[in-house]
């Protein structure tokens, strides 16, 4: 057991002597690793529970009020390379080490890897920033799924910051096989097993208000392009939210979907009418699926007093993928998760409430079908009983079936025109980058 592991339990209380020899509560023995987990800790646990509870019932209720805010300093400039960062996750070799990313088919569960990458992007961001303000996750702007991974492997973890606006910086990341000979990533496309971008925001640790983080220096012509991709993503991200349905009717394309989806849809309701709703149809009121659980301290971040993100978002990519499973009666292929953002933070203790429905499919590339799931997140704060919504996740699977999803009320259908535009948004992009192609189905 680490010294570490030794000051977060107490003795008296989980272990027994028997003489001089102390009883191990354990069926197996011992197994300890390096790697990831011993690389990514400072990302996570800055004390024990106890003593951040403790300091939490003992500072005064208004201590974040009238705490003085950070005086403001010079930001001096960070080039993208002092913010880069690699590991390798040894799993070619370490079979205790599988067993904690591997899923019932003995693949790799993806939702583990989720976790290693959210708190990749924290060490990243305190890199290019410093110690001394808090970095929160705001957004994840996209994981792709490049290469499946069809044999176990090390797997080379590594990104850096690529761009920064005022106050927030977008980190990309990747993670490639190892070459067993060479010891070394694989290099090029081949060697790809995903890529992604977060989306991390600077907060004053007083206040809670947006800090502005260093300025990032861009040299090579490589970098300004990387820069500059950056920057047209944020523009995207910014021209969607003033179309979001929330604030803008439907288009007259997308009304006279609507109104055919629904007229459609009534034939199959309507007794004088012999047409049936076809078997590869299904009602999206019927895919939806629900899941509670109550916030425990051994998932929170290393501010303590809130949830890591990464584990919200191992939680929220399992239920969209047991949705989509539901819905397609198949064991689906992950493709994407699309954009989506962090509302709110999720606090121990709290009520998290996940709520996954087919929002949307379209035919794939070659045969089957894309089928996207959105699943909403929201928590209850046990005392108080309010209910905050705490953030939107859209992931995008492959099924190997010729499936559709059938709105009915207009709720239904806004989410189905609002999933429709993000899914020709995504393709836009991946035309723009020039990788259209951004999974095998």
């Amino acid at each position: 057991m680490s010294s570490r592991a030794r000051t977060l339990l107490l003795p008296s209380l989980y272990a027994v002597r028997l003489g001089p020899a102390r009883r191990q509560f354990s069926a197996i023995g011992r197994s300890s690793y390096d790697g990831v987990y011993k690389e990514l800790q400072i990302m996570k646990l800055k004390m024990p529970w106890l003593q951040a509870l403790a300091e939490a019932k003992a500072a005064p209720a208004s201590a974040a009020a009238t705490t003085a805010p950070q005086e403001k300093k010079e930001l001096v400039p960070k080039r993208m390379s002092d913010s880069y960062h690699e590991l390798v996750l040894p799993l070619a070799n370490d079979q205790w080490l599988v067993d904690t990313y591997i899923n019932s088919s003995g693949n790799l569960r993806l939702g583990a890897l989720f976790q290693d990458l959210d708190a990749l992007a924290g060490v990243i961001s305190y890199k290019h920033t410093g110690e001394g303000i808090t970095i929160v996750t705001a957004a994840v702007d996209r994981i792709s799924i490049i290469n499946p991974l069809d044999e176990w492997c090390d797997l080379h973890l590594s990104g850096y910051v690529s761009y920064v606006g005022s106050s927030s910086m977008e980190v990309s990341l990747e993670a490639r096989r190892v070459d067993t000979k060479s010891n070394k990533p694989v290099p090029g496309q081949e060697g790809l097993l995903l890529t992604c971008a977060f989306t991390m925001v600077a907060r004053d640790p007083a206040t809670k208000k947006a800090i502005a983080v260093n300025p990032l220096l861009v040299e090579t012509a490589e970098e300004k392009e990387i820069f500059r991709r950056g920057e047209a993503y944020k523009c995207s991200k910014k021209a969607l939210a003033k179309v979001d349905l929330a604030k803008q009717t439907p288009n007259d394309e997308e009304s006279d979907l609507i109104h055919q989806m629904w007229m459609e849809q009534s034939k199959y309701k309507d007794p004088l009418n012999a047409a049936t709703k076809p078997e590869n149809t299904i009602y999206m009121s019927t895919t939806t699926i629900q899941s509670t659980m109550i916030m425990q301290p051994q998932f929170r971040n290393r501010h303590q007093l809130m949830i890591f993100g990464g584990y919200l978002m191992r939680q929220t990519m399992e239920l969209a993928f047991c949705c989509c499973s539901a819905f397609a009666h198949t064991r689906p292929t992950f493709v994407s998760l699309d954009p989506s953002t962090f509302l709110a933070p999720v606090p121990v203790g709290s009520i998290l409430y996940l709520t996954a429905t087919v929002a949307y499919t379209e035919p794939g590339s070659k045969g089957g079908s894309r089928v996207q799931v959105r699943v909403q997140s929201k928590v209850r704060d046990v005392e108080h009983g309010k209910v905050v919504e705490t953030g939107v996740f859209n992931y995008t699977f492959y099924v190997d079936k010729d499936l559709q999803v059938m709105p009915v009320t207009y709720s239904e259908f806004i989410d189905y025109i609002d999933a429709r535009r993000r899914a020709k948004q995504i393709a836009q992009i991946a035309a723009d980058d020039g990788t259209k192609k951004r999974v095998t189905e």
